[in-house]
């Protein structure tokens, strides 16, 4: 693969357009690294409460990946920025790394013995997906032309939702497929369970490692990266002065997108938090978690967590024609209500199969989550510091949820009696006021994709200035 042509500056580097074998094989990594968040999206509320938890510790139990995120995004985003090694590159040490721990925390976690023992593996976990997932984000801006990153983006949106709908039904495909028990002897964590964190951890990391091994990377095309890299061997200190200077000269584009971000993701989180255990109490009717309905609810509460990620993987094939006809910010906008009445129909739902009907929102503004934002952004970043912007980025992901695990609690308790299902319309509620700011406040010029490299560099100036 030709490497890129260094310009006067990194901004203006030209990248040749690549086909979508090379865009797939750089994407692929997505799919495992998803399958890991899924798994344990789909099952640790679960675990949690196979291992006592009340409904209002949920939120500070999950904690761990809001918190991780925040300190480690921007963190490996600056290291990456700064690596160039002739055979690894300078993002595919950070997928290797991230992917092995991960691994291992997968196939420990369903064989924790206590409610702290998960907690504790789950802030190892996310720590070691953050340092996996973090670089891929930067690595579609490293690797692709302005007028494929959509593409790129989409593709990941493609694989994310492959890899999130076999992973939501893991638990359902051992029990059913692979008739593996769905009670434990201690009352514990069910093997079914357990296995299917096994093959999650396999699949972690095989997939990374395909991207590892397929991808190339281009040489830095900043002069100065040598430089740079010489003054971050100094000292950390030099790193956390960066990061501080990024974030207070963030580009307008990214200030615009942040407040989007910051109120669509609650919606997600708290769905994430409530949405399995409350089909099993509020659909099936389970009274505690040794009610054998509470098993049926939280494997079917699975497969329509499944189903949303099909929807979204099915959607992102369409994802770059919409937004290409009717800009992405209103694709952003339309996808994003989309999934707000799902969420908030889901407390209306009478037969568990109305699920479907709710996640197809769902899926279709997961899909549009995983890509339309950063297309949006990648052209308004400097491209010696994508990664570093990148990890800055996901500080408005993760604070919203700061927020929730540390507050939500009190609301589930005080305010909503631990209703699960209630909790889950707030996310709703929370992802309308996002698609309302992204309409009305972020700023989009439309222009004519071009393949000239002259044209294309003035097409990413004007972003810029937007």
């Amino acid at each position: 693969m030709a490497a890129a042509v260094t310009t006067s500056t990194a901004s203006t580097s030209y990248k040749p357009r690549l086909n979508v074998r090379q865009i797939f094989n750089m994407s692929f990594g997505f799919f495992g690294i998803q399958f890991g968040w899924d798994l344990q999206r789909a099952n640790m509320g679960p675990i949690y409460e196979y291992l006592k938890a009340s409904p209002e510790q949920i939120p500070l139990l999950f904690l761990a990946a809001p918190l991780t995120g925040l300190i480690m995004q921007p963190i490996i985003g600056y290291m990456s920025d700064r690596t160039w090694h002739p055979t690894w590159g300078r993002r595919r040490p950070y997928f290797f790394v991230g992917a092995l721990l991960s691994t291992i925390c997968l196939f420990m976690m369903p064989n924790s013995g206590s409610l702290w023992m998960a907690a504790g593996l789950l802030w190892i976990l996310d720590t070691s997906g953050n340092i996996a997932m973090e670089p891929f984000r930067a690595f579609v801006a490293d690797k692709l032309p302005e007028e494929q990153r959509t593409s790129g983006f989409a593709m990941q949106s493609f694989l994310i939702g492959l890899g999130g709908s076999i992973a939501s039904a893991l638990p359902w495909i051992m029990s059913h497929i692979f008739k593996i028990s769905t009670s434990s002897d201690t009352g514990g964590i069910p093997p079914s369970v357990k296995f299917a964190f096994y093959t999650g951890g396999a699949i972690f990391l095989v997939s990374v490692l395909y991207t590892v091994f397929t991808s190339k990377e281009y040489p830095p095309a900043d002069i100065n990266f040598k430089q740079k890299v010489k003054e971050s061997n100094k000292g950390f200190g030099g790193g956390v002065t960066e990061i501080l200077h990024a974030i207070k000269n963030m580009p307008s584009k990214m200030k615009q997108l942040a407040l989007v971000q910051f109120f669509t993701w609650p919606g997600l989180f708290l769905m994430w938090f409530y949405y399995n255990t409350a089909v099993a109490r509020n659909v099936f009717n389970a009274t505690s978690t040794s009610d054998p309905n509470y098993i049926k609810g939280i494997e079917y509460g699975g497969l329509t967590l499944s189903y949303y990620n099909i929807v979204s993987f099915l959607f992102a094939l369409a994802l770059p024609l919409i937004a290409g006809y009717i800009g992405r910010k209103l694709t952003h906008s339309v996808c994003l209500l989309c999934g707000a009445i799902g969420l908030i129909s889901v407390g209306f739902v009478k037969q568990p199969f109305e699920l479907y009907i709710c996640m197809t929102g769902v899926g279709i503004a997961w899909s549009s989550i995983l890509s339309m934002p950063y297309a949006m952004l990648a052209g308004a970043l400097p491209e010696d510091k994508i990664g570093v912007y990148m990890g800055i980025f996901n500080f408005f992901i993760v604070l919203p949820e700061i927020i929730a695990s540390l507050f939500f609690g009190w609301i589930m308790e005080h305010l909503l009696d631990n209703n699960r299902m209630l909790a889950v319309q707030i996310g709703g509620v929370m992802m309308v006021i996002a698609a309302v700011i992204c309409y009305f406040i972020v700023k989009e010029k439309r222009r004519f994709v071009t393949e000239s490299p002259e044209i294309a560099r003035l097409e990413i100036e004007e972003n810029r200035s937007v």
